[in-house]
């Protein structure tokens, strides 16, 4: 090879180079700024085919897809000065690509490291403004709709990104609080089931009571039924044995002399003293011949 060709060689080199890098390609994924020893001169360059100067301009391209940052665990205090444990992440994306650029040299990690220090700013004052109660219920939903404003009002100004929302994933007390919180609430099962079991006694006790009281009425009152039918019993035997004497005195007095006789005799192994003159052997001396 002649030095002729070998210098149109290298030069066809050059011009196939210097032409290959004129031209640059911004997908849809992305965005771009165009640089011109190092100065931004064209911002915000649209997806397409581009042309540039080589050795003077650069291009800087950035990915616009949606980003997430996943912030560490953070200790906050509530408007009632109880501390909580909040995990939370954001969702952004480049908006202004000139400005992210300038802020953060195009660097993710270091728009990642500038958002996480104002999302963690922006948490504990939300948090600061609630109790308890609202930032896990009732207002959660408004904590994080008034965090992603102040967030991205704040990004798009100094970062060029736009926060598209903040998530709170969970909201846990300290290890310390949940052990004093399980301990009270330990202390407070067993009161109340002291007072169920003492309520539960009152109310046994009550029952038993009731129970005997119902059951000593009961007997009394048919204890006093016996008594009144013993007693109509009797008067009427009383009755019924004036009448029957009063007809036929001799025959009753007969009459109950045999019931003595056969009750008297009802155990061949008793034993009787008496006199033979004595009234109960009338009707058996009246029976000699």
């Amino acid at each position: 090879m002649s030095n002729k060709s070998l210098i149109a060689l290298i030069v066809g080199v050059i011009v196939v180079l210097a032409g290959w890098n004129c031209f640059y390609i911004v997908s849809q994924t992305e965005r771009a700024v165009l640089l011109q020893f190092g100065r931004v001169v064209q911002t915000d360059v649209q997806p397409g085919l581009h042309v540039k100067v080589p050795y003077v301009n650069q291009v800087r391209k950035f990915d616009a897809r949606l980003m997430t940052l996943d912030a560490p665990t953070q200790r906050f205090l509530t408007l009632e000065k109880k501390a909580v444990m909040v995990d939370a992440y954001a969702k952004w994306r480049v908006k202004d690509a000139e400005r992210f650029y300038t802020a953060t040299s195009g660097l993710k990690q270091i728009a990642d490291e500038r958002l996480s220090r104002r999302l963690e700013s922006g948490l504990r004052d939300q948090f600061g403004k609630r109790t308890l109660h609202e930032v896990v219920s009732g207002e959660r939903d408004a904590l994080m709709a008034d965090i992603t404003a102040s967030l991205n009002k704040m990004a798009e100004k100094e970062l060029g990104i736009e926060v598209i929302d903040v998530r709170v994933k969970a909201i846990d007390l300290p290890k310390e609080v949940n052990r004093s919180v399980f301990e009270r609430m330990s202390t407070e099962r067993e009161r109340e089931a002291r007072e169920h079991r003492a309520k539960g006694n009152e109310l046994a006790e009550g029952i038993r009571a009731d129970a005997d009281r119902q059951r000593r009425v009961l007997l009394a009152e048919a204890y006093r039924q016996s008594e009144e039918t013993r007693g109509d019993g009797d008067a009427q035997a009383a009755a019924i044995y004036s009448k029957a004497y009063g007809q036929d005195q001799e025959f009753y007095a007969f009459y109950r002399s045999l019931r003595a006789y056969r009750e008297s005799f009802a155990n061949k192994s008793d034993v009787l003293v008496l006199d033979p003159s004595s009234d109960f052997f009338h009707y058996l001396e009246k029976a000699k011949p």
